[in-house]
């Protein structure tokens, strides 16, 4: 795991206060929660402190979180005792295929792990994505562009997926800025 990620994350997580906002689920998650099973497993990409995790929890699902930081994973399983949390490395994880009714990816974004999405969600399984755009730029321009979606990039990333829902544009974050995202809702058709 790349030493170097996992050291700011847990500095991060540790001393700034901003990020305990990530203890609280995704208003586009939330809004969208009635269209997931009460029942099944669920994949949550780079968790952070858990909000989402919790709230499919709570929603009857079972949860496996992973995310680079220790000290997210420890924080999150204090709150979340049925967790189960997962440090690793995703430039370097292995997703077993049709294992998933749920795969959550918010704010994190690694385009080789998209195809591993597909295969990893069991039939009639849900994508839930939500992460910023290039319009980003304009707040931290020197923000690597890499981790940014284009335009419309994500409306069309998953064409093997049946979209139910795709939004874009300005939304308030949880620390009251506006950031903007683009968020997709999409499941995997019975074969």
């Amino acid at each position: 795991m790349p030493i170097q990620d996992a050291q700011r994350w847990d500095s991060r997580y540790r001393e700034n206060i901003r990020y305990n906002t990530f203890e609280k689920p995704r208003p586009f998650l939330v809004n969208h929660t009635q269209l997931l099973p009460i029942n099944g497993l669920a994949l949550d990409i780079a968790m952070g402190l858990g909000g989402n995790a919790g709230h499919l929890i709570r929603h009857g699902l079972k949860v496996i979180g992973i995310d680079i930081s220790s000290v997210a994973l420890k924080r999150a399983r204090q709150r979340l005792p049925t967790l189960m949390a997962v440090q690793a490395d995703l430039t370097r994880f292995y997703l077993p295929a049709n294992s998933f009714d749920v795969i959550l990816n918010f704010f994190y974004l690694q385009r080789d792990l998209w195809s591993y999405y597909v295969q990893a969600l069991r039939p009639n399984g849900w994508l839930i994505f939500e992460t910023l755009t290039v319009d980003f730029r304009s707040m931290q321009p020197d923000i690597d562009p890499n981790f940014l979606l284009a335009h419309d990039e994500l409306r069309y990333a998953f064409p093997s997926l049946e979209t139910l829902d795709y939004e874009e544009g300005w939304t308030t974050s949880d620390d009251g800025h506006l950031r903007p995202v683009a968020g997709l809702v999409a499941r995997k058709p019975e074969i």
